[in-house]
């Protein structure tokens, strides 16, 4: 996954977000007093704008931020009004952070390893190559210290840090012809983002950083012969399928990808403790709401994919695991030597790693394997 610029408009230093307050306060007065009376303004009521970098309405991603915008809106009985702007409504996905920090808007909705190019260390916020389940990387934020870390990465920023939506288990990527053994990736052009992309350049691809819309157009013309986005459903909305029919997994190099809520930090310290509350609240809710509407959508999806499109779904080699496995132990190190906080952020997380491994193997690994076991079991009841 990575970020998708959908074109490109100028910030305007403190005119884009006076537009829009004016826009909205004239709306209401246009209304009439009884629609927005003058004592609200009083009473504290804030607006404020959330830019995404999704289109708008897209399946998970782009759903989440509306979700978080509908229920802050609602759970502070409207003291707090977020509207929201999908990618290239108002500023393009490359220039949402650079939004949010200039104050233009309050809010944004994206991935930190899209900010990785201001500071390091939202990479491995993000995804990293044979890192944590999305379940273990919501334990490590609320229960492992990720929190706090987070947070104190994201104050570089200028921001406050909330996870807001999780992709889940990603899928490996498609590819024109099936990767066999451990030099699959040597020569191979592809699409990656984050820190996977930097694993598979040390194992001799070449890799194309390309937005959302670009990866399609770009398996058509043969330009790359292969690419990685997400899962099942948001790839088949990318039509992806109709380029590549090998789609190879597990996804190693983005097992799980933390969504971003980054809110400007002086519109957050501003906010009374009720509204904090609030937005915390709906965080909590949205991060797990966008991660259980992308894991049912992938299960139909999956299955569209093999009836409908006949892709064929291929395991990796364990020879190409192994050796993008120890690949990527030492591009995270190299990654963490750049600078303190990402060193603090990657050991962090690899303590977590370890005990979360050890629970692994005797519970949810184990689980699974006993579930694949070849016994009868129940059937549901056949459709009238």
């Amino acid at each position: 996954m990575g970020v998708k610029d959908q074109g490109s408009k100028k910030l305007l230093p403190g005119g884009r977000r006076g537009f829009l307050k004016a826009a909205a306060l004239g709306a209401a007065a246009a209304a009439g007093s009884a629609a927005f009376p003058a004592p609200a303004i009083a009473q504290g009521r804030r607006e404020w704008g959330l830019v995404t970098t999704w289109p708008k309405h897209f399946p998970g991603f782009g759903s989440g931020a509306e979700l978080l915008a509908d229920l802050i809106t609602k759970g502070s009985d409207g003291r707090l009004t977020v509207s929201v702007y999908g990618a290239g409504e108002l500023y393009s996905a490359r220039e949402a952070m650079d939004a949010v920090l200039a104050g233009e808007v309050e809010m944004g909705h994206g991935a930190p390893h899209f900010w990785g190019d201001k500071v390091p260390a939202t990479w491995f916020l993000a995804s990293m190559p044979f890192g944590l389940t999305s379940e273990e990387m919501n334990a490590w934020f609320h229960f492992g210290g990720g929190q706090a870390l987070a947070d104190e990465v994201y104050r570089q920023l200028g921001c406050k840090f909330f996870p807001a939506g999780n992709t889940g288990m990603q899928m490996g990527g498609w590819f024109k012809k099936e990767l066999k053994g451990a030099g699959g990736y040597k020569g191979l052009s592809i699409r990656a983002a984050g820190l996977g992309a930097a694993v598979m350049t040390a194992a001799g691809a070449k890799v194309a950083s390309l937005g959302a819309g670009e990866i399609a157009p770009a398996l058509a013309a043969g330009k790359i012969k292969a690419a990685t986005w997400s899962g099942p459903d948001g790839d088949l909305a990318l039509g992806l399928q109709e380029h590549a029919k090998i789609y190879h997994y597990p996804g190693w190099q983005e097992p799980a990808t933390c969504l971003d809520n980054f809110i400007n930090l002086k519109a957050w310290e501003q906010l009374p403790d009720d509204l904090k509350a609030v937005v915390r609240g709906a965080n909590a809710a949205v991060n797990q709401m966008v991660l259980s509407e992308v894991t049912a959508r992938n299960y139909a999806a999956l299955a569209t994919l093999k009836a409908e499109h006949k892709v064929v779904v291929k395991k990796f080699p364990d020879a190409l695991l192994n050796r993008v496995g120890k690949l990527s132990g030492e591009v995270l190190n190299e990654f963490a030597r750049r600078d303190k906080l990402s060193r603090k952020v990657l050991d962090a997380i690899l303590e977590f790693r370890k005990g979360a491994v050890g629970w692994s193997n005797i519970s949810d690994r184990a689980y699974q394997s006993a579930r694949n076991l070849p016994f009868a079991y129940a059937k549901p009841s056949p459709k009238k």
